[in-house]
């Protein structure tokens, strides 16, 4: 039953615990696998659950047996990942007042994270701890995706060398912007800053991407771990970038 164990972590960890239960109940229906790959998966994430059902064929499990490890196993996911929220903080500490820097948040964020990691960003500059953590996770095989702000899109307000640029050593990773036609506002920005993974935990920040931003500058933000939050974070970003809002980087 390793293999479908396996399987079934990876899901979880990719669709949560919400759409793994749906599974549970297709696949004690005795749903057909086109029926339960198209119920179940997202957008670019077809992948998971073929996995649980190739397992599930090769472990010998009856329909049943899946069915209540994938209810049991959603129901302890969420126990496990129930909200919790902590205070991050760039900047002169406090030995007082306990907050978490924020270059170690991001760094622990990207190196547990086990299936996808989204980035969003206003201004970004290569900062060695960070880009090794980004260049470590691609090599685990993880999903990347950067959403950066443009120096045409940020108009006089950013200068010097592309955003993007900061991530060109990273093998694999999808570079994202906000296309200046397509901005409801002529001086809209792409200011957000956000680092999600998994869809379990979410950092939202004021700092951007630079050393100046997650070391000295002073900047606070959350993170936070569980709950419905870094779904939602997640799953809105990944609709922009499939209904064209945020559009891939060439060049």
């Amino acid at each position: 039953m390793n293999d479908f164990a396996d399987a079934v972590g990876t899901a979880l960890a990719t669709l949560g615990p919400g759409r793994i239960a749906a599974l549970a109940e297709g696949i004690a229906g005795h749903r057909s696998t086109q029926e339960l790959t198209e119920l179940i998966a997202v957008p670019d994430f077809p992948g998971p659950v073929t996995a649980v059902l190739d397992a599930q064929q090769a472990d010998g499990l009856t329909s049943a047996e899946a069915a209540a490890y994938l209810r049991g196993a959603a129901a302890g996911y969420s126990q496990h990942t129930s909200e919790r929220a902590h205070a991050v903080w760039s900047g002169p500490a406090s030995r007082v007042v306990p907050v978490r820097a924020t270059a170690q948040v991001l760094i622990d964020l990207v190196a547990h994270a086990r299936c996808e990691l989204i980035l969003t960003t206003y201004s970004a500059k290569p900062y060695a701890p960070v880009i090794d953590a980004l260049t470590e996770a691609a090599e685990r095989g993880i999903r990347l995706d950067v959403v950066v702000e443009t120096l045409q899109g940020a108009g006089s307000a950013l200068n010097g060398v592309e955003p993007a640029h900061a991530f060109r050593t990273v093998p694999g990773a999808r570079l994202w912007h906000w296309p200046s036609a397509s901005r409801t506002e002529p001086n809209a920005k792409m200011h957000a800053k956000v680092a999600v993974a998994d869809q379990h935990t979410l950092l939202v920040t004021s700092a951007n991407l630079t050393q100046a931003g997650i070391t000295s500058n002073m900047e606070a933000g959350l993170v936070v771990h569980g709950g419905e939050a870094p779904t939602r974070v997640s799953e809105h970003l990944r609709q922009l970038m499939g209904d064209g809002t945020l559009c891939l980087l060439t060049g």
